[in-house]
């Protein structure tokens, strides 16, 4: 997986026959931060680990910056929170070949309550053409606690 950090500024749910983008070669992944024991690759990459968990609180953006434009059908987001409760919030932006800016997909906000709120799964059916990036900006508690973001699985087909 390339990646590289970038500055703040700057399984069981799958159907059969569901075929994920193999984002480790079609991709390179930005992030403002990621912990040593959580990489940006356990998110991503099916099998790899319990994903992504940032290193210090506060906004996080994970950006997937394709190769090449791609069609994309499918977006499938896990969230999961197991100790601490709280409002997370997400924006899922999309970057047209074109050039324009970015236009959102969706903003979302989630009540996490363990134990027994715990996961946030968002799945859905898109027709975006000729995507040259997807951004993930992740508010993990709008409250302004000492949270970090994580993220379980991104899945895109």
């Amino acid at each position: 997986m390339r990646k590289k950090t970038i500055n703040q500024i700057s399984a069981g749910i799958s159907p059969a026959g569901q075929k994920w983008l193999d984002l480790e070669r079609l991709a390179q992944v930005e992030v403002t931060s990621e912990s040593a024991a959580h990489s940006i690759e356990s998110a991503l990459v099916p099998g790899t680990g319990p994903g992504w968990r940032a290193a210090q609180p506060g906004e996080q953006t994970i950006r997937v910056i394709f190769d090449e434009p791609v069609s994309l059908r499918r977006i499938l987001l896990m969230f999961r929170e197991e100790e601490q409760a709280r409002t997370q919030e997400f924006v899922l932006r999309w970057f047209p070949e074109s050039g324009d800016s970015s236009r959102d997909i969706m903003r979302q906000q989630y009540n996490f309550s363990p134990p027994g709120t715990t996961q946030e799964i968002e799945d859905h059916r898109v027709e975006l053409n000729r995507v040259t990036a997807l951004e993930l900006r992740i508010v993990p508690d709008i409250s302004g606690g000492g949270a970090c973001a994580s993220l379980a699985q991104m899945r895109l087909a």
